[in-house]
């Protein structure tokens, strides 16, 4: 990759959103592209919009997000789960089911194209829906867990994705096949802390990245949404490639609203 960004690269980037015209688009996508080829550290972070494309809604859009129509705390809090298994399960054993049926976009195969032209070195996703691995990405730091697998709170037994559905009782709730104990999905519920490892492991990368691609997110959500203070701490840039504002797009040296999956398509061409 080639040296490090310069203020003279981004003097002329806006940081408001760019009309929505083809030209305008190509505009930023050119800017974008400059920059990822500038940048000898670009890491990605995602966030729910990136999936919506693929069929899976997100969660704050209004009227139309997840958490509009059920409310959080009584389905996906820890000690929702813990109060009544079955329940807890009553939601998410259909979204497990949704989600596992669910396919990479040409945003999740555009992010891992950049992975493999040596122009992104990682994808910190607040998804927990695989995406990412599916289209090809290869180092991904999952900072809300990941559907892929679900384990015993008692035993500490693992198991993937399809063996989930063999595991519910009567009562609708998943019990451990060795121990009978409550099994839970991989995933971060509200009340829980995010995993160690893979926070260490983002908050390492965007202390290094020159460059943070911030794509689909709304960047509201602590601590994840700390990320890009942490790259523009740094002296780092940001890009952000999502619908609807962010806090962070008058920082943004390049900001694009439109579709993601067109937005990086045009970033692609842009490189070519």
């Amino acid at each position: 990759m080639g040296g490090g960004l310069s203020d003279t690269d981004t003097a002329l980037m806006s940081s408001s959103p760019p009309p929505a015209s083809t030209a305008a688009v190509q505009v930023q996508a050119q800017q974008l592209a400059e920059l990822l080829k500038k940048s000898e550290c670009t890491v990605a972070l995602t966030g729910a919009g990136i999936s919506v494309p693929s069929g899976i809604p997100d969660f704050r859009t209004p009227g139309e997000g997840i958490w509009e129509k059920v409310d959080p705390m009584a389905v996906a809090h820890i000690e929702a789960f813990r109060r009544d298994p079955a329940k807890f399960w009553g939601f998410y054993r259909q979204r497990l089911q949704m989600l596992g049926d669910k396919e990479p976009n040409g945003a999740h195969e555009a992010l891992a194209e950049l992975e493999r032209r040596d122009l992104l070195e990682a994808v910190i996703t607040q998804n927990i829906d695989g995406l990412h691995q599916k289209g090809g990405s290869e180092r991904v730091i999952e900072v809300h867990g990941s559907i892929r697998t679900s384990s015993c709170q008692s035993c500490g037994a693992e198991f993937p994705l399809p063996e989930v559905e063999g595991l519910f009782d009567e009562q609708g709730a998943a019990r451990c096949a060795a121990c009978q104990g409550a099994v839970k999905p991989d995933v971060v519920l509200f009340g829980e802390f995010l995993p160690e490892r893979a926070m260490a492991d983002a908050e390492a990368l965007a202390a290094r990245a020159d460059l943070m691609l911030c794509v689909g997110s709304s960047l509201e959500v602590y601590p994840v949404a700390g990320l890009p203070s942490v790259t523009l701490g740094r002296g780092g840039r940001l890009a952000v490639v999502t619908k609807g504002p962010t806090p962070f797009d008058r920082e943004a040296a390049v900001r694009m609203d439109g579709d993601v999956v067109a937005d990086l398509d045009a970033v692609l061409a842009a490189l070519a």
